[in-house]
């Protein structure tokens, strides 16, 4: 649960990719209409409230287009924005700003988005001390970018993919034959391989908590689609010797609850798959 992907290299192999597919061969539209000398400014006009994020991102994304692109950032990512703030200004060669512009606002939107909603959850349960986690639940090709905003709006990322953490969710277990035969199965499969992957289990019931507990050999059990009061009694029977993680349709009206049943990690995967981009706006001035 950590920000690790966020290295220089990942960023920029996102940003190479998505602008081979927005500019291919060129950028025909601005190479047609504007002069190659001609330059100018813009700057990155907030039209919504919310939280900001993608300000570094569209620092990377305008360099990866023009070197010599300048960028004076007025707001960084995290600060809370309303409309009329302007993030930053852009100077410089009009044709690469115009072959940055959508790029530039398809991250800041939905990260902003992604941030805001992140930051409204968070501060639903900031009276506990309940780390809130995103999910793999997001869009293709973009995952850096929404965890990336996750972190900005104050949650704490989960595993990455499926190569950093072994999560044995409901059809790993029925394909095993069970939560004994799953968490066996994983345990000879890190002995051999000799990686020290961290290791979470869903439970659906008290009943399979037990098993759980019977068996152990896990980091983190996750007590998936539990009414309250369950919840409060599995909390309780695990007693401290592994990690809990809420998870299951948790939104703005039950986290709160859920929060108090004493959990230490609640994940929501509407925090990316579920948000509305935020209006944002690159106009010339």
């Amino acid at each position: 649960m950590n920000e690790s992907y966020l290295t220089e290299e990942n960023i920029l192999r996102f940003v190479y990719a998505a602008l081979e597919e927005d500019i291919g061969e060129g950028d025909h539209s601005s190479l047609a209409a504007i002069p190659a000398e001609a330059r100018s400014r813009a700057r990155l006009l907030v039209k919504g409230e919310g939280i900001l994020a993608g300000v570094k991102m569209a620092q990377h994304i305008l360099r990866a287009v023009d070197t010599d692109l300048e960028v004076d950032v007025r707001l960084q990512d995290g600060a809370p924005v309303k409309p009329g703030d302007v993030a930053f200004v852009v100077s410089g060669s009009a044709r690469s700003i115009l072959s940055a512009e959508r790029l530039l606002l398809n991250c800041m939107q939905r990260m902003s988005a992604i941030a805001t909603y992140t930051h409204r959850l968070k501060s639903m349960i900031s009276h506990t001390p309940v780390q809130l986690l995103d999910t793999r639940k997001t869009t293709p090709n973009f995952r850096l970018a929404e965890k990336w905003a996750v972190a900005i709006g104050g949650g704490t990322n989960h595993r990455f993919a499926l190569y950093d953490m072994i999560m044995l969710k409901d059809n790993h277990i029925d394909f095993a034959g069970g939560i004994a035969r799953a968490i066996q199965h994983t345990r000879d499969y890190l002995e051999k391989l000799g990686k020290p992957l961290r290791v979470e289990i869903e439970t659906r019931s008290l009943e399979e908590v037990q098993e759980v507990l019977n068996c152990g050999h896990v980091d983190v059990i996750m007590l998936d689609n539990m009414g309250t009061g369950d919840m409060k009694d599995a909390v309780a029977l695990i007693d401290g010797r592994y990690l809990t993680e809420a998870s299951g349709n948790i939104n703005e009206q039950t986290i709160r609850a859920v929060a108090e049943c004493g959990v230490d990690y609640i994940s929501v995967g509407a925090l990316t798959h579920s948000v509305k981009s935020i209006d944002l706006s690159l106009k010339a001035f």
